[in-house]
C-alpha cells in the first residue's frame, strides 16, 4: 500500500509539471479520471499498460515513477516530452523544421 501512495504521489506531480488538470491528463493516457485520481492516492495499483501510457504521454522513465529514481533531465528527454503531446501534423512541421535548422547549420559550419 505504501507503495502505490509514493508512485501515486509522482504520477500527481508529473501531471502537475506538465500543467494538466486531471481530466485531460486521464484523456491523454486513455483511462477515466475517477481511475486515475484513485492512482495519485494510492488507492489502486499501476498495471504495466497505465505505466506504459504515462511513460509513452510524459518521457518520464518508468523508473522514476516506480522508485523514485531520478534520471538526467538532458535535451532528449525535455524534447520527448513535448513531442509526445503533439498531433501528427504537427510533428510533421516540427520534423521539417529541425531538417531545415540542421541542414542549414551544417552548412554554415562547413
Amino acid at each position: 500500500m505504501q507503495d502505490n501512495i509514493k508512485i501515486g504521489e509522482r504520477i500527481r506531480k508529473i501531471r502537475e509539471d506538465l500543467k494538466m488538470s486531471r481530466e485531460k491528463f486521464s484523456e491523454m493516457i486513455d483511462i477515466s479520471d475517477v481511475f486515475l485520481g484513485q492512482l495519485e492516492r494510492g488507492e489502486r495499483s499501476l498495471s504495466t499498460k497505465t505505466l506504459v501510457k504515462i511513460v509513452s504521454f510524459t518521457g518520464i522513465s518508468s523508473d522514476f515513477i516506480l522508485f523514485g529514481t531520478q534520471t538526467p533531465d538532458n535535451t532528449i528527454s525535455k524534447i520527448n516530452r513535448i513531442l509526445n503531446r503533439c498531433s501528427d501534423d504537427v510533428l510533421g512541421y516540427i520534423y521539417n523544421l529541425i531538417r531545415s535548422t540542421v541542414s542549414f547549420v551544417n552548412k554554415s559550419n562547413s
